[in-house]
């Protein structure tokens, strides 16, 4: 597996580079990759199919001048700000074929996250819902995947110290999907932040999926280009649902 540490400049390009390093995997059969990227500014993110006048505050999203935009998969509404640290997993099913199914994606590779921050951590790590990881039944990652054909992207999001959790509840409402382990709670009393730092996470992540690095412009800096033009950066595809 192949290793990439980059956040780019816009949130609409590093949204569209794990898309692209998706179909890259897609057509370079089994070029796995780990990537890595902390967003620089706030900005909020829609899941594939929901809507954004039932999950965020989009108007204060444009008083605050907070971005809002759409990834390629499903799950969720989040806000990202500097204090996220961003994961993307690029799968080959030719190299992994028990990843059949959702259900046994999200299984697999929660449980493998599960099992490599547990050391780092003094509270037991569960995993809740089918994508989230917390402690003490306080969320820190929410998780969401997208499949083609033979690949699977698998990306989520861990929450650090540095993050802004009692801003949440500004930007995003309650969402209109959620897991019974939330009971309710407001964002600021559901959410919690990690006591570890971002590259304690990426090395642990790292060694788990054996990912070696890969050299800085040796990533689809052309599809990103073409995805932020025909997608990720159009209000009209941002905003269709």
């Amino acid at each position: 597996m192949e290793w990439l540490d980059l956040t780019l400049s816009t949130p609409a390009a590093n949204l569209a580079l794990d898309e692209a390093l998706l179909d890259d995997c897609e057509s370079q059969a089994a070029r796995e990759c780990l990537r890595f990227w902390e967003p620089e500014h706030p900005f909020v993110v829609v899941g594939y199919g929901q809507q954004i006048a039932r999950e965020a505050f989009a108007q204060h999203c444009r008083d605050d001048h907070v971005p809002i935009l759409r990834r390629c998969t499903g799950g969720g509404t989040v806000f990202q700000a500097p204090g996220c640290l961003n994961y993307s997993l690029v799968l080959s099913l030719s190299l992994r074929p028990e990843l059949v199914s959702v259900t046994r994606t999200n299984s697999y590779v929660m449980h493998a996250l599960r099992d490599a921050l547990a050391p780092l951590l003094p509270q037991r790590i569960t995993v809740e819902g089918h994508t989230d990881l917390a402690m003490q039944r306080l969320k820190f990652s929410g998780n969401a995947q997208r499949r083609r054909r033979q690949t699977i992207l698998f990306h989520g999001t861990f929450l650090l110290s540095q993050f802004p959790l009692t801003t949440v509840g500004r930007y995003l409402r309650s969402p209109s999907l959620a897991p019974d382990y939330r009971e309710g709670r407001r964002h600021e009393h559901f959410l919690t932040r990690l006591p570890i730092g971002a590259e304690t996470i990426k090395a642990t992540l790292r060694a788990r999926w054996s990912a070696e690095e890969v050299a800085r412009g040796d990533w689809p800096e052309g599809e990103v280009t073409r995805l932020v033009a025909t997608r990720y950066g159009l209000d009209e595809w941002i905003g269709r649902l």
